[in-house]
């Protein structure tokens, strides 16, 4: 079906896939807001709590912002499961570093602190820590979160720590038992939806990186697909390809309003 799909529109590649390189993705305001300021968060060493709705893009711009840092002085430990313990977190920075976690947890703990504090001192390394859906996570988790990023009787942080998740993480953090963590926070940012331009040189955008050049969704298609994603890249993706299908099977070339309708009622039909 792929092969046939791009023989049909003549694609080199197929257009809204999530495996583009940091380089090709789509650099709208949203995006690059969230990539400057993340960036920022890591040069302090500092908490960032980064919050979307489902398909907002977040989890991309991070994964930018990783990508386009020095290996030499940057060390990342990337967790997308929140179902992780407080014990499975700290083992996972011990073992990071190469170390092998002790069996006792006041111990583990102890090594995760080291070795982050050995990997900032002695390395002179930043550690990025990125914990993915974070608004799954429990209050002992968060608590721990800022447990390690109290070093140096509270005048520096061995590490960034960013938390990913969506909107229900803010109201988390401001819950009276984490006040200590909130007030570590030194970044909060929302990613809104693209606006109406933004998703029709989303669309474009991809369209191009498939290999076609000219107009393939018209304006009234693009339009649609934004209303019905609200401006969500991955919504856009996947009414985009469902429209791509819907305009194969009638043996259209181009992606028009009444195609687009067709792929946004397959998408949302309950």
């Amino acid at each position: 079906m792929i092969e046939k799909l791009q023989s049909h529109y003549g694609f080199t590649r197929m257009p809204f896939g999530r495996d583009l390189a940091p380089g090709m993705l789509h650099r709208h305001a949203a995006h690059n807001e969230a990539v400057a300021r993340i960036t920022w968060c890591i040069a302090e060493r500092a908490i960032g709590v980064i919050t979307g709705e489902v398909g907002a893009g977040k989890t991309v711009s991070v994964r930018t912002v990783l990508a386009g840092l020095d290996a030499t002085r940057h060390t990342v430990i990337y967790l997308p499961n929140p179902m992780i313990s407080v014990r499975g977190l700290h083992e996972a920075i011990v073992t990071t570093f190469g170390q092998a976690p002790s069996l006792i947890t006041s111990r583990v703990i102890a090594q995760a602190s080291a070795a982050l504090a050995a990997e900032r001192d002695e390395r002179g390394r930043t550690t990025v820590l990125v914990l993915d859906e974070a608004h799954l996570l429990r209050y002992e988790q968060l608590e721990t979160i800022r447990m390690l990023t109290n070093q140096s009787m509270d005048a520096d942080s061995p590490l960034s720590c960013l938390l990913v998740g969506q909107p229900t993480l803010r109201r988390t953090m401001k819950l009276a038992v984490l006040a200590a963590l909130e007030q570590r926070v030194a970044l909060r940012y929302t990613m809104p939806p693209m606006t109406a331009a933004e998703t029709a040189s989303y669309i474009s955008h991809h369209v191009k990186l498939a290999g076609r050049a000219d107009t393939l969704f018209t304006d009234d298609a693009a339009a649609l697909i934004h209303a019905s994603s609200r401006g969500y890249p991955r919504a856009v993706n996947n009414l985009a390809i469902a429209a791509l299908v819907a305009a194969y099977a009638a043996g259209q070339s181009l992606i028009d309003e009444k195609t687009a309708r067709a792929a946004v009622a397959e998408v949302t039909d309950d």
